[in-house]
């Protein structure tokens, strides 16, 4: 699954081995600089709604200067700034900047449920997935009916891999508040298990329990219209994307929606500046993979190259293999990133990394998979696509690799289904991906 989609149905919506971490923070809280809110670019700089949330920042200072103790202050700073990172994508920043403010309160009161939850909330963030489950279990006990709560034990529990726990979370949660945030969730536990259309109707489910213009409405409609396009929908997709952009102006992911599309659609120049613009507007470094696609596909090979290594050199910096403190973990963007290069020894290094954070996870399996086909080793490459299909997911970019896989392995049978399944619809995906399975299954049918 695209990591831009699932990572944001996990936390957009919510006010092992050794591994890379990004931008490091310490956790002792009394070492940090006091962390403000950061200049936003473009659009997002303009109008009423940053200029109140920039005096509402302004009070808040103010008011944890003057009273180190003051608990509901410091827990609403750290609500602007989670905020500020969905809308801005500087999660490395705004994590940081939020953490800080948690641990505050946590040395003040250690079982205090809010900031337990945004500290479970903010550890999902920076990819430290079984430590936010461990949080969040622990809030839970504190407030056993609180549904925000399980959004999080939602999240962390997918991401570990326990899908039948996320299951129940995501029945509790909706039977406790059926909103957004709730229906989002089943949405997405639906595509995991392969049902599309129960996917979609409860992601509109979510759509018409939001406002127009919202933020969170609108990244609700943009994953919408990415189901549609996995789906083979593409002119219902791009519809979804324009009406989130019409909706809530200069709002990168429905930019970056549009770009894809016109990506799919070979509208190169179209989709460059969509992708350019989206660039100006959030942190997502999967903007410049989509911009070197494009490099590639339109014969500027030279330029591609230099685009991914500035791409790898801006992820890894400031990475430190044995620092402790809290920061992101990278090591799928990395090894993807890596494989994408061509640099497919450094691209298994990292998707083992997060294979061994947690085996049980289909995307950890599916990513480990497809790093040991581009290395070449097809059988153990079989073994991990079994345990990313274990969930019966139908996502077209899985079962393509999927049958890749199974075909260099001599499990016809089973390549010739899974690529059928993947292109009969002509889904949106990755034309090199799409045109080279498209490939084996001709061959597979001569």
């Amino acid at each position: 699954m695209n990591k831009n989609i699932s990572y944001g149905i996990l936390v957009a919506l919510f006010i092992g081995g050794v591994g890379f971490i990004i931008q490091k923070a310490n956790k002792d809280i009394d070492k940090n600089p006091t962390y403000r809110l950061q200049d936003r670019k473009g659009p997002l700089a303009i109008g009423a709604e940053w200029d109140s949330t920039k005096m509402y920042a302004q009070r808040l200072y103010s008011l944890t200067n003057n009273n180190s103790k003051d608990k509901k202050s410091a827990l609403a700073l750290a609500t602007l700034f989670i905020k500020e990172a969905r809308i801005t994508g500087n999660y490395s920043y705004y994590d940081m900047a939020a953490m800080q403010q948690v641990q505050r309160v946590l040395a003040i009161d250690s079982n205090n449920f809010q900031a337990l939850a945004y500290k479970a909330l903010i550890n999902l963030s920076q990819h430290h997935f079984a430590d936010g489950l461990a949080i969040a279990n622990k809030a839970v006990n504190i407030a056993p009916y609180n549904s925000f709560i399980y959004g999080i034990l939602v999240d962390a529990n997918i991401e570990m891999g326990n899908y039948a726990d996320a299951v129940n979370n995501a029945e509790k949660m909706v039977s406790l508040h059926p909103d957004l945030r709730s229906y989002s969730r089943i949405s997405y536990l639906r595509e995991i298990h392969g049902d599309y259309p129960g996917a979609i109707a409860a992601m509109k489910l979510a759509l018409q329990a939001g406002i127009d213009g919202d933020e969170g409405t609108e990244w609700t409609r943009v994953q919408l219209g990415h189901l549609f396009e996995n789906t083979g929908s593409l002119d219902t997709a791009e519809f979804n994307f324009q009406q989130a952009l019409e909706f809530r102006k200069g709002f990168a992911p429905a930019i970056i929606g549009l770009a894809h599309v016109a990506l799919i659609k070979k509208n190169y120049a179209k989709a460059t500046a969509l992708y350019q613009e989206a660039d100006t507007l959030i942190v997502d470094y999967t903007n410049k993979q989509n911009l070197a696609t494009i490099y590639r596909l339109t014969s500027k090979p030279t330029k591609a190259d230099s685009l991914i290594a500035l791409e790898l050199k801006n992820m890894s910096k400031d990475v430190s293999a044995n620092n402790q403190n809290i920061g992101h973990y990278a090591d799928k963007e990395l090894a993807y990133a890596y494989l994408f290069a061509g640099k497919n020894e450094k691209g298994l290094e990292h998707a083992l990394a997060e294979y061994n954070r947690r085996p049980n996870n289909i995307e950890a399996n599916e990513t480990l998979a497809w790093a040991y086909y581009k290395n070449n080793d097809f059988s153990k490459a079989s073994g991990y696509m079994d345990n990313a299909l274990k969930t019966n997911c139908k996502n077209p970019i899985l079962l393509c690799r999927g049958g890749l896989i199974y075909a260099k392995t001599g499990n016809n049978a089973k390549a010739r289904l899974l690529l059928t399944e993947a292109l009969q619809k002509d889904p949106g995906i990755d034309m090199e991906l799409k045109n080279e399975s498209r490939e084996m299954l001709r061959q597979l049918n001569r």
